[in-house]
């Protein structure tokens, strides 16, 4: 737990970040802040504040634009993450991959554990490494406990696309980039991942790029 000082200078800092209008900046790869895991949350910041601040993460959100962003991805060390994905995608994409429109939400203090063996693999990106993507294989199916911005307990299952989005954030608090997880073989600009893996699935890219894919769950 924080002391009184460490509290209102985190705030502070918040407070300066909401002082411009418009998104945040998104801190890029290579900042420490990314690497160290966030703390949790305690009330650093009081409610007005905490509102305005996930106000602010989800205006980020949407004009990256991108389905996730954590605190530590705009410069602040808390265990805080949104979520929300439309999920505007062709229906064979959306069946291959499991992905279904996810409503906003606020994530505080999340942590996962998997459910079952399964794993899935696909092309990841991240808003703090952009230009890039690399295959990253994740569990299927995850179980979620954490709490939103009014303190309401959150327990709850996800699978498919949605299950990545919540490890990949959970992730960031943690101080882990999803390219500690990925097939490095994989690693492709956005150009190349248009040009040549725009297929649902991923075998063609594991194929032609020399990178192996998880086995059937047992």
């Amino acid at each position: 737990m924080g002391t009184p000082s460490e509290h209102a200078d985190l705030a502070e800092r918040v407070e300066e970040l909401l002082a411009a209008d418009g998104p945040l900046p998104i801190v890029s790869a290579g900042d420490p802040v990314l690497r160290r895991p966030a703390e949790p949350f305690d009330g650093q910041l009081a409610p007005a504040l905490l509102a305005r601040f996930v106000e602010a993460l989800r205006v980020t959100m949407r004009a990256a634009p991108g389905v996730g962003l954590a605190a530590p991805q705009v410069g602040v060390g808390l265990r805080i993450a949104v979520i929300e994905d439309p999920a505007l995608v062709p229906d064979e994409v959306r069946v291959a991959r499991g992905r279904v429109p996810q409503p906003f939400r606020v994530l505080v203090d999340p942590s996962y554990e998997p459910v079952g063996p399964a794993r899935a693999a696909f092309f990841e990106g991240c808003l703090s490494v952009p230009g890039w993507q690399a295959v990253v294989a994740r569990h299927a199916e995850v179980r979620l406990r954490a709490w939103d911005e009014q303190g309401r307990v959150v327990d709850e299952v996800f699978s498919g696309w949605p299950a990545r989005i919540v490890q990949h954030e959970t992730d960031h608090l943690d101080g882990t980039l999803y390219l500690d997880r990925a097939e490095l073989r994989s690693l492709a600009s956005n150009r190349a991942v248009a040009e040549f893996w725009g297929q649902p699935t991923v075998e063609r890219a594991a194929g032609a790029l020399g990178f192996g894919l998880p086995g059937p769950a047992v």
